[in-house]
């Protein structure tokens, strides 16, 4: 008998990334639930070359279009990856955001009432807000963030928890740090900063630059998963998965300049209000352990990007 999965949010840019292995494993039965607000389904595969693979357009903050798909199916795990993303849409569209909680509410009382096994959760790094130390570790760090999308992840988090101590459900928390591939959408830096320097466009940064960010090729964050997943690992627990190599963004800039020969000039916009932290560096031993290999550097990562974005 297969193994049935649930993805939601699945055509997003790390969910869909996720799919593409699943599938890959003929002994797993994967559903994508997503109601492409921010995902998209090009992302995903091509469902008449796939038996073990089926998209179903849903809105997991809507108990009416999840209730039948998750009591139907019966699933072993769930992968709730579901969420309005990015910081600046969501300061821009706070509201938005408190939806997210009909979705944990939904996804986890389904998943407890359907017997499921393990439900794994798609935090982020901004639940730990501005840091008072550094790096981030999963268990000394304060989670501080009075940002709509931290809060949210932050409620998420603590309904896991929550769920784990009255019914006993697992779950596994993934604090996810900056992650780029192929599938990211041009809001998020990464993704901007190729796409202008190809064009020989002026690159934008906001305030000087000096901020600092770690960045975590999209392999990198897939195979840790999966041996988690089938590992049994980090049951009912945390971990941050990310790189621990801190790049200024201006440093990104000119290492993005640099590899695709661009004449892009670096332009600076004033420093935004809320949301843009001064620095991130995530404690990612439990990462290293599981994943027993060296992490892609960061410039190979890009050179990735840029020669699929050429073809594109």
């Amino acid at each position: 008998m297969k193994t049935k999965i649930l993805v939601t949010g699945g055509a997003g840019s790390i969910g869909s990334a996720l799919v593409h292995r699943l599938i890959s494993f003929k002994d797993f039965e994967v559903i994508v639930v997503d109601n492409l607000c921010t995902g998209n389904f090009d992302n995903l595969p091509n469902v008449k070359e796939f038996e073990n693979f089926k998209f179903i357009r849903c809105d997991v903050n809507d108990y009416n279009d999840i209730n039948p798909v998750m009591t139907f199916n019966n699933f072993d795990y769930v992968f709730h990856y579901a969420a309005v993303v990015g910081v600046q849409r969501t300061l821009m569209h706070p509201v938005s955001v408190l939806k997210d909680f009909e979705g944990f509410k939904n996804i986890f009382t389904l998943a407890k009432n359907t017997l499921v096994k393990r439900v794994f959760f798609s935090s982020s790094s901004e639940v730990y807000g501005e840091p008072f130390e550094f790096p981030q570790n999963e268990n000394t760090t304060p989670l501080n963030s009075r940002l709509p999308y931290a809060v949210m992840k932050n409620v998420g988090e603590s309904f896991l928890k929550a769920y784990h101590k009255e019914f006993n459900m697992n779950y596994t928390i993934l604090r996810f740090f900056n992650t780029y591939g192929p599938n990211q959408t041009s809001d998020f830096v990464i993704p901007r900063f190729i796409k202008a320097a190809l064009n020989n466009s002026d690159i934008t940064i906001y305030g000087n630059g000096s901020q600092t960010r770690t960045f975590c090729y999209i392999d990198d964050n897939i195979d840790t998963i999966l041996k988690i997943f089938q590992q049994n690992l980090v049951v009912n627990d945390i971990i941050n998965i990310g790189s621990d190599i801190e790049y200024s963004v201006l440093d990104l800039a000119n290492i993005i300049i640099k590899l695709t020969g661009s004449k892009s000039k670096i332009v600076h916009l004033p420093c935004l209000k809320e949301g843009d932290m001064a620095r991130r560096k995530p404690d990612i031993s439990k990462m290293k352990n599981i994943l027993n290999k060296d992490l892609i550097p960061l410039e190979e990562g890009l050179m990735k990007m840029i020669s699929i974005y050429k073809k594109s």
